[in-house]
């Protein structure tokens, strides 16, 4: 039987009404997928393309009303089809000003159902009922990327530049300031997309394996070495590597890289055989390269090898409009997860998190409203907050001084208030311990 082209999603917590509606769509010839709760309904649109959602409203826990919410803001070209027992003038006045394209109350006759799909797929085409590419970028933000601040745009537009081709390209920022989500928004938003992306931490791999878990090994090459072996580079042929915390390379390292940029060929460790690649590299670091070129740890050739486009990440303090819509990502996100509902979050609250400067950026942001959600039932308040948001730091008004001092100031605030406990310190920051002693010596 060849299946039409659109995927139809069917949310109901009734089995019957699922099996029922998955038979109808069937008969014509509709691929489909089916989901008895709006938890299992968002973890198959994340991973799957849906050409239509066919839901019901009433359903325990979160009902299909917040469904239609998040999918109009998440999916808004998405078109939406409500199946219902238990209609109202509330709820069919809701679901038509979140876009729901057909509203039909069971029981209802295959006739009816079909003459709504048809009337919804319809309107899927209807451009007037669309919004643009590029204003959805404009709203939320692009691929994983969250935002819309000025800085983001700006790194948008580069990743427009470059995502078609192959140019080397260098990623800068502090840590946590999602560094590889631009990297691979890079691959994924691009032609290559298809291929394979290869993400390696640097820094997460002890120095004396880097070189060959990045380029491979022959037999024998040293003990252990019992067959050949590929590496990342070899994983990632005909698409994007993506090195972070380049500067943790080691020098033997540095200098096959700057091989592979050359010549575009790896050496497995232990070989004398070259064998030709097609990658585009991706470097990133929060370490500042030049400083180390300076004191000849890192190589300035692979250096300028590296930085042939150049893409700087700002850290959120640099664009707090973007934190009420990554907040909105995370309450999502880790409400589903862990309350199998959405949470909220107080006024209160929200101007703690939006007056803070957020030393560990994006990644400390995340991890602070993880553990928020964990800790209220419905809505996040001040009293569910770590206390560290809730520090100031007090300097005369005249006393006008560098970030990194203000930086430097507030960790050991930090520290001073867990007793000196470097471990808990991190985990408030959302930064490691090692950053903690690099910035308080820096």
């Amino acid at each position: 039987m060849q299946l039409k082209k659109e995927n139809i999603l069917i949310v109901d917590d009734d089995i019957n009404i699922l099996e029922l509606l998955q038979r109808h769509l069937q008969s014509w010839d509709y691929h489909t997928y089916k989901a008895i709760s709006v938890k299992e309904a968002v973890q198959i649109l994340k991973d799957t393309k849906i050409d239509l959602l066919i839901t019901d409203l009433k359903m325990p826990e979160i009902d299909g009303t917040e469904l239609i919410k998040f999918v109009s803001e998440h999916y808004p070209k998405l078109p939406k089809l409500v199946v219902t027992g238990y209609p109202s003038v509330q709820d069919s006045l809701a679901a038509i000003k979140s876009g729901v394209v057909a509203y039909l109350t069971k029981p209802f006759t295959k006739d009816e159902l079909g003459q709504a799909i048809d009337k919804s797929l319809i309107n899927k085409h209807d451009t007037k009922t669309e919004l643009s590419k590029q204003q959805i970028q404009k709203d939320k933000g692009y691929g994983e990327i969250i935002g819309n601040s000025e800085k983001i745009n700006d790194v948008i537009q580069i990743i427009e530049r470059v995502k078609d081709n192959k140019a080397t390209i260098f990623i800068k920022g502090e840590s946590g300031t999602g560094k590889e989500l631009v990297a691979r928004a890079i691959h994924y938003q691009g032609k290559f997309s298809r291929a394979p992306f290869i993400a390696v931490n640097c820094g997460g791999i002890p120095e004396n394996l880097l070189e060959s878990e990045l380029f491979g090994y022959a037999k024998g090459a040293f003990t252990g070495a019992e067959k050949n072996r590929d590496g990342f580079f070899q994983a990632a042929n005909g698409g994007t590597i993506f090195l972070d915390e380049i500067g943790n390379a080691s020098t033997a390292v540095q200098s096959r890289l700057l091989r592979v940029l050359q010549e575009k060929e790896v050496v497995k460790v232990g070989s004398q055989k070259a064998e030709k690649i097609d990658v585009r590299i991706i470097a990133a670091t929060n370490s500042d390269l030049k400083k180390m070129i300076k004191k000849e740890t890192f190589r300035e050739d692979l250096f300028y090898r590296l930085t042939v486009v150049e893409i700087d990440v700002a850290p959120l303090r640099e664009r707090k409009e973007d934190i009420p819509l990554l907040v909105e990502k995370f309450l999502f996100k880790y409400g589903v997860e862990y309350k199998d509902r959405f949470i909220k979050i107080s006024p209160e609250a929200s101007s703690i998190i939006q007056r803070y400067d957020w030393p560990g950026n994006i990644r400390e942001l995340e991890n602070v409203i993880q553990r928020s959600v964990i800790m209220c039932d419905r809505i996040i308040d001040v009293e569910h907050l770590p206390d560290s948001l809730k520090f100031t730091i007090d300097f005369p008004e005249d006393e006008l001084l560098p970030l990194k001092e203000i930086e430097k100031r507030y960790i050991q605030k930090v520290l001073n208030a867990t007793n000196n406990n470097k471990t808990k310190a991190a985990e408030i920051l959302g930064i490691d311990r090692k950053t903690i002693r690099q910035k308080l010596q820096g």
